[in-house]
């Protein structure tokens, strides 16, 4: 049993068959969950609900009567996943969060970091379903960390009670960009050329995206509108590439739903007025999507087929990805007026397999919404396309050992 050492006693909080939800990536509120998983041999039996994890907290070895469920397998989820620990729970980011709030997904307890600056409260690091959650749960408990940026468009409404407070014990989870390689590089540069002055920019958390940022620091008058920021973000913004200024809403304004990175992001958003962290219905709703300028979707995949079906969450049948954001934001950016839905990936995973194929096994945005799939050897622009085409297309962007296979298993003729 926790001793008096405890940030807090679990025992009597926690019901059985709860649903426990806790905020995701580096809103994760560590030092709560810590004490939780710490516990939980000798709690009853509850539900966790977790998004992308990028703490060490949750342990496939912890009491096997406390389950797991998410949205996606992002980050250190992939290890309750291997031990067929996480039920996934197939939904588009932005129904899975409206879930909460229709309350679909009813939460009884929920754990949240907070930033608090002047008496204001903030949930700091993201915007996403915790708020909703929070407002039908039986019971809410903060750690108030004075290390999380207070961020505005996060501000925590007056009308959902916080029952406990707790002191952080540590600084908030931090994300640092992964180093870039030879091959992000080279997809950068082909997808840089599909990025236009004044465009605004939606991406993902991975080398890729952190590549295709970093060469446009050249860009003039970009934007953001996005599902997440990281620290290259800062470096567009201190460069002078991203204004905000031509957005068509939203004017001098970055728009995010949660900010991943480190501790150099987090100062740079800390009472900035010029970044929001907006709401899921707001940073994903496809009514604002379409209003926005040149919004260009940069994300990212597992495998691509040859008619563009991208599958961005299974390889042999076992879940390693996410829907997440993909599909509201592709469609977002194919209503966008100029908009562009870039999908891009490395032709090659590390096993030497490839990563464009005669057919995917799972389809995560369909052939029908897909515009331009990059790799590093190129770009296949699929809108409009037929079917032969497109194939031809995607076989001239996979890596040139799997080209001959490509073209024979396209004909019927497998080797």
């Amino acid at each position: 049993m926790p001793g008096d050492t405890a940030p807090i006693d679990f025992s009597g909080l926690i019901r059985e068959g709860d649903l426990v939800v806790c905020g995701q990536a580096t809103a994760e509120p560590v030092t709560l969950t810590e004490a939780l998983m710490a516990q939980s041999e000798h709690l009853p039996a509850f539900r966790m609900m977790v998004g992308p994890i990028f703490s060490e907290t949750f342990s496939a070895a912890c009491a096997p009567h406390v389950s797991f469920q998410s949205y996606g397998v992002i980050g250190n989820a992939r290890r309750l996943a291997k031990a067929g620990r996480l039920d996934m729970i197939p939904s588009n980011y932005s129904a899975f969060c409206a879930d909460f709030a229709s309350r679909c997904h009813q939460a009884d307890v929920v754990l949240v970091q907070l930033a608090e600056s002047g008496g204001r409260l903030s949930a700091s690091l993201s915007n996403d379903y915790v708020i909703d959650a929070a407002r039908g749960a039986r019971l809410v408990i903060a750690e108030i960390n004075p290390d999380a940026p207070f961020t505005f468009g996060a501000e925590w409404p007056g009308d959902v009670p916080i029952h406990i407070r707790v002191a952080a014990r540590r600084p908030p989870v931090e994300l640092p960009s992964p180093p870039l390689d030879d091959v992000s590089q080279r997809i950068a540069a082909h997808a840089a050329g599909l990025i236009a002055d004044g465009s605004t920019l939606q991406f993902g958390v991975g080398r890729v995206p952190d590549a295709i940022l970093s060469s446009l620091s050249h860009a003039r008058n970009l934007g953001i509108h996005s599902g997440l920021i990281n620290d290259a973000v800062v470096d567009l913004i201190e460069r002078g590439a991203v204004t905000n200024a031509e957005k068509g809403i939203d004017a001098g304004i970055t728009v995010t739903n949660q900010v991943i990175g480190t501790k150099r992001l987090y100062r740079f958003v800390h009472e900035n007025k010029a970044v929001a962290v907006r709401p899921t219905s707001y940073t994903h709703g496809q009514g604002v999507l379409a209003r926005i300028n040149r919004l260009v979707a940069i994300n990212s995949a597992l495998q691509v087929g040859l008619d563009g079906s991208v599958n961005s969450e299974t390889l042999n049948g076992v879940a390693i990805g996410a829907i997440g954001g993909q599909l509201d934001f592709v469609r977002g950016a194919n209503a966008s007026p100029g908009g562009r839905a870039i999908i891009a990936l490395p032709a090659t995973a590390s096993d030497g397999t490839g990563r464009i194929v005669a057919h995917v096994e799972t389809v995560t945005t369909p052939r029908a919404d897909v515009d331009a799939i990059v790799t590093e050897w190129g770009i296949a622009a699929l809108r409009g396309c037929g079917l032969a085409e497109r194939a031809r297309r995607m076989i001239a962007i996979a890596a040139p050992e799997h080209r001959d296979v490509l073209a024979e298993q396209l004909r019927g003729r497998p080797r």
